[in-house]
């Protein structure tokens, strides 16, 4: 913002603080030294002489932004050879994850090359900008403007344009810095001077805004050749397209081409509506075409959208040639398709504003909808990349598996092995063996060694599944697993390393099982430094439709047939079921449903398995018997006897099915008190005595 003085102010007093980590004081150094290069201050080369060697031997984040500040500041002092070799060190070195530092460390870079006539590698560095996914945020297109401008060093009404583009984009955001400097080097070449060196643009960053006012034709008084005017209408263009975020800026752009091209005799941009408009800009005079102003067949009005508050357009009265109607309907297009492309890019920043990550479904193999499982599948993504070890429970058929398998190739040791180990799919006997292997002659039969299943996984991930049936005998071998990374195979003489993650997972109530004594409390909460519960599906019904037609895309393509669509009473019995099985017992619905189909038929409620069939709760009650948790109630009857009857029978169920009245209230929603005045109103408590 160009206050410099404040900014000092700030950094004077975060100096003096004592900070525990050299990290935090390289935070404000970092800002210090970007604050002297601005001002040109000698203290820089002190600043930088002092933390530029400590910097270059971390590679901490905070290390990576005074770094950065580096490159910028060598390439203000005049010394971009160095500043260049900085830069490229740090992409080779840093993250990918942090895109903000590195669009700005491949613009700095990229300016530097620029200096020094690398014209290749520095298109190529600023495309990974220009096309990356901040390339269409203002502050970076500025920046890419700005290095486009040293690229034309051969054409200074091009170098011009570029950098007299990037001044309005920089001033138009606040970035009075990025303004200022892109000003001096206009102002330099201007005055036919050289835009490098060590530049004293201070008195830019107060200078006015820079404001439209009359737009002349690109080139114009320097280079008015026809294949300069083509490349400056392109490079118009394309700005008015990246810049649809902001109309003016994009409205600008607009003007610059029709007084380019010649396709209009005058035009103006207006902010505002009716009478309260404001001329910003025109074209084709040298005072704005008031004309244009009022309401005409003969002009054309391009809409550019809305901007604080004010409503952009562009009023034009076409050229005399034949030509100019056709250049200002696809003209019209660019901005109405620049728009459109505007809008989706909001949308899509929205979307992963509210859903920062792609869907889960995408990242980790799973189709969810429910709070539940996204919350569930984020604490997965978290917990991945550490190597604790974790335990996954939930009814069997949820899942488990698939949820450690998405654990371990969200974590960093997804390139090695993932190895899924049931621990009843060997006989007890035989488990310990099974597990942590034996030496060849151990015991009869052992004719050959073998290593184990843990050691099978090493470097990777071993998922044991039904980890609650395992004996009491094995546990503790299990245990000194868990704490030591060490395994020691039957006949051996020593423990041998290993390197594996645990994942486990069980079906069974292991606080349950603790108590009884048929599972080892310590092992128990060795295993479970992290859970994950998988939520049954009948407690997320809401996935139901989404797995339903993942599930039926997906056999169709592994049978062979396509065309296939869940009718609607069909949809309403698979709703309605309680799926025991869960999710594995709705694949295979599915499948009997596909397998029993032909291509293109709508699959009925004939296609389901009896099962399921006669269980659904739509049927007319009076074709079957009510189950003991069903309640049948009259219709014919006033609403007041319809509500009596129904507390009445919940009300006597709960205090038959408690032991006491408070677990009954609970059960009922109800407060104890609550309680007692329905069982007195409904006079429960002598009907209850007299049965």
């Amino acid at each position: 913002m160009g206050l410099h003085d404040e900014a000092a102010a700030t950094l004077d007093f975060m100096t003096r603080q004592t900070y525990a980590s050299i990290d935090r004081e390289l935070d404000v150094w970092a800002n210090r030294l970007q604050l002297l290069s601005y001002r040109m201050d000698p203290d820089a080369f002190h600043v930088d002489s002092r933390f530029g060697p400590i910097a270059a031997t971390r590679s901490t984040v905070s290390a990576q932004w005074f770094k950065l500040a580096r490159v910028e500041y060598l390439t203000r002092l005049g010394d971009p050879r160095e500043a260049v070799e900085l830069g490229l060190e740090c992409l080779e070195l840093s993250s990918r994850d942090d895109r903000d530092y590195l669009a700005r460390l491949r613009g700095a870079t990229a300016e530097a090359m620029a200096v020094l006539g690398r014209e290749q590698e520095t298109a190529a560095l600023i495309s990974n900008v220009v096309l990356g996914q901040l390339g269409g945020l203002p502050e970076f297109i500025a920046i890419a403007q700005r290095v486009f401008g040293r690229l034309s060093a051969d054409s200074t009404a091009a170098a011009l344009e570029h950098f007299d583009r990037a001044a309005r984009v920089f001033g138009d955001i606040g970035h009075v810095v990025g303004r200022g400097e892109s000003m001096h080097r206009a102002a330099s070449l201007r005055a036919g001077q050289a835009a490098d060196g060590v530049p004293a643009v201070t008195e830019f960053y107060s200078a006015p805004t820079v404001g439209f006012g009359r737009i002349l034709p690109a080139g114009a008084g320097l280079d008015d050749t026809a294949e300069f005017a083509s490349a400056a209408v392109t490079r118009a263009a394309a700005a008015m397209v990246d810049l649809a975020s902001r109309p003016a800026l994009a409205g600008f752009e607009l003007l610059s081409i029709l007084a380019t091209t010649g396709a209009a005799h005058s035009a103006v941009l207006l902010a505002g509506k009716g009478k309260r408009q404001e001329v910003l800009g025109w074209t084709g005079g040298d005072e704005p075409d008031v004309a244009l102003l009022e309401t005409s067949d003969h002009h054309v009005q391009f809409d550019l959208g809305t901007d604080r508050d004010r409503d952009l357009s562009a009023v034009v009265r076409p050229g005399a040639h034949r030509s100019a109607r056709a250049t200002l309907l696809a003209l019209q297009r660019l901005v109405v398709h620049a728009r459109a492309l505007h809008a989706s890019a909001v949308a899509e920043s929205e979307r992963s504003a509210l859903w920062p990550e792609p869907l889960p479904e995408q990242q980790l193999g799973f189709v969810c909808a429910s709070e539940s499982m996204l919350s569930l599948l984020t604490i997965t993504r978290r917990v991945a990349a550490s190597n604790i070890t974790v335990l996954i429970t939930g009814e069997t058929g949820t899942g488990k598996e698939l949820l450690a398998r998405a654990l371990h190739n969200s974590s960093q040791r997804k390139t090695q092995r993932f190895l899924p180990f049931n621990c009843t799919a060997v006989a007890r006997d035989m488990l310990d063996s099974q597990l942590f292997g034996y030496r060849r002659g151990a015991f009869t039969g052992a004719h050959d060694a073998f290593p184990g299943v843990i050691r099978s996984a090493a470097g990777g991930t071993l998922f044991l599944d039904e980890i609650g049936e395992i004996g009491l005998d094995v546990q503790p071998k299990l245990l000194r697993f868990l704490e030591s990374a060490e395994v020691h195979p039957l006949g051996e003489p020593a423990p041998v390393p290993v390197d594996v993650r645990v994942v486990a997972a069980t079906n069974a109530n292991l606080d349950a099982l603790v108590a009884q004594g048929k599972f080892r409390e310590d092992l128990y909460y060795r295993l479970n430094v992290v859970k994950l519960t998988i939520p049954p599906l009948r407690e997320r019904r809401e996935e139901i439709p989404l797995l339903v037609d993942h599930f039926l895309l997906r056999t169709q393509k592994e049978t062979g047939k396509s065309g296939m669509r869940i009718g609607e009473a069909t949809a309403e019995y698979l709703l309605l079921y309680d799926w025991p099985g869960n999710v594995r017992e709705l694949v295979n619905e599915i499948r009997r449903a596909v397998a029993l189909a032909e291509s293109g038929a709508v699959l009925m409620p004939e296609h389901l398995s009896p099962r399921l069939a006669a269980t659904r709760r739509t049927v007319p009650a009076g074709q079957r018997p009510p189950t003991p948790t069903e309640l049948l109630v009259r219709r014919d009857q006033p609403l007041s006897a319809a509500v009596e009857h129904v507390e009445r029978a919940l009300i006597q169920d709960a205090l038959r099915r408690h032991r006491n009245v408070e677990d009954a209230a609970r059960a009922l929603g109800l407060s104890r008190k609550g309680l007692y005045l329905k069982r007195q109103r409904l006079r429960i408590d002598e009907q209850v005595a007299e049965s």
